[in-house]
């Protein structure tokens, strides 16, 4: 079996690659190609493709368009991003050690760069050649429902909503299930949607993404508080210090880490009704909630 740490090292250069052919290739502006650029080559986890490609390894499947389809969905992680660190919203001036977009670019072409990535990525989806039409229109319909209102948009204005107020812990999990989970478990479940899972596999995996996805987020608020701002590539202590209503805050430091471990056991479970060998996915589960950064 494939370690996580080989896995990554081989695929995280070859999504980089794909990343920086794919917004070099388009006919726009100069400078909004860079500001594009800048913000998609600064670094990063590459966690959601990484997962689309886990899924076809679990599955048996290789997919000759897995890299370009894993690009599209880091487009729109990254439009997420650029926006979020706007002055208007989490009004930060680092993500992953570097200036953030608008700190570089201004505030206008930030947000432009964000709405060029979003609505580009749609455009790399609909031209995936090795894709069944009914397969292209299902994921687009995902994406668009995983990344708009009904989903990280949507959560996003609930968290902005919530700032300031004391909110439940299921209010809280509602938030973060759309803010974050919500395109985490997209990557996952459109790694099913290439490999024609059946539904049971299908249902397994979409548990499994619920899950992780949640624990992805409170392992993110736990860090706000045990990381550094070197560590973390952005500033630390911003949710304390802007009273964010976080998993740490509404449960404690521990209470948080019992919550997160619960999330990450169901998804292991989950995995378990596919097949009883652990593989890549539970190694990324297990590096989703022991990552310092």
């Amino acid at each position: 079996m494939t370690s996580f740490q080989s896995f990554k090292e081989y695929y995280v250069p070859k999504i980089d690659q794909q990343l920086s052919e794919q917004i070099l290739s388009i006919e726009a502006p100069a400078i909004l190609k860079e500001a594009m650029h800048y913000s998609l080559t600064a670094g990063g986890k590459r966690v959601r493709p990484l997962f689309l490609i886990a899924v076809l390894d679990l599955l048996k499947v290789n997919h000759s368009e897995a890299l370009t389809f894993g690009a599209t969905i880091e487009m729109v992680h990254t439009y997420s991003l650029i926006h979020d660190d706007l002055p208007s919203m989490d009004n930060d001036d680092f993500r992953r050690g570097k200036l953030t977009n608008h700190k570089v670019y201004g505030e206008a072409l930030a947000i432009l760069a964000g709405d060029g990535l979003l609505t580009y990525s749609f455009g790399v989806l609909a031209r995936l050649k090795e894709v069944t039409a009914e397969s292209k229109l299902e994921l687009i319909h995902l994406l668009s429902k995983s990344a708009g209102a009904e989903g990280m948009v949507g959560g996003q204005v609930l968290d902005i909503e919530s700032e300031r107020k004391i909110v439940t812990v299921n209010e809280l999990e509602t938030i973060h299930i759309n803010k974050t989970g919500a395109l985490l478990s997209f990557s996952i479940e459109a790694g099913a949607i290439l490999a024609r899972a059946n539904d049971n596999t299908r249902k397994a995996l979409t548990d499994f993404g619920f899950h992780i996805g949640l624990a992805f987020q409170i392992q993110d608020d736990i860090l706000d508080i045990e990381g550094t701002t070197e560590e973390l590539g952005k500033t630390a202590g911003k949710d304390v210090a802007s009273e964010k209503n976080t998993y740490p805050a509404l449960l404690s430091l521990n209470g948080a880490k019992d919550k997160r471990d619960w999330h990450y056991n169901q998804a292991i479970l989950s995995l378990r009704q596919i097949s009883d060998e652990p593989g890549l996915l539970d190694e990324m589960a297990a590096y989703i909630v022991n990552r310092n950064k």
